[in-house]
């Protein structure tokens, strides 16, 4: 399969992304659902995120919100995540958090290239 990826010395792709310039958003996550103002670059496949408290994520469109049912981040984790192209099944614009236990913190999330 073809790819724009680093390799390494056996020539196996390396996943590697770089931050993209402008790309990076910051989320208070509290006992509400909250998400990001603005929405992700048209062009932005792939997000990282961290929260500095447990939480629970969603992604979707500019309406979304994190509810407890959702899928869970732990505290301290970096995750990759992708959020679609437009030609295949849609694509997310936007990230929801809401604290896992009501305490507060931030979701740090930076679009990838």
């Amino acid at each position: 399969m073809p790819t724009f990826l680093p390799r390494d010395e056996d020539f196996h792709p390396i996943p590697a992304l770089r931050l993209k310039p402008g790309g990076a958003h910051a989320l208070a996550v509290g006992d509400a659902s909250a998400r990001n103002a603005a929405a992700f670059s048209a062009d932005t496949r792939v997000i990282a995120v961290h929260s500095d408290v447990p939480a629970f994520l969603r992604t979707g469109d500019a309406a979304v919100e994190a509810a407890a049912s959702d899928h869970f981040l732990p505290a301290g984790t970096y995750l990759y995540l992708s959020v679609g192209e437009s030609r295949r099944n849609g694509r997310h614009s936007h990230i929801a958090a809401l604290a896992a236990d009501q305490t507060p913190g931030t979701l740090h999330v930076s679009e990838m290239e």
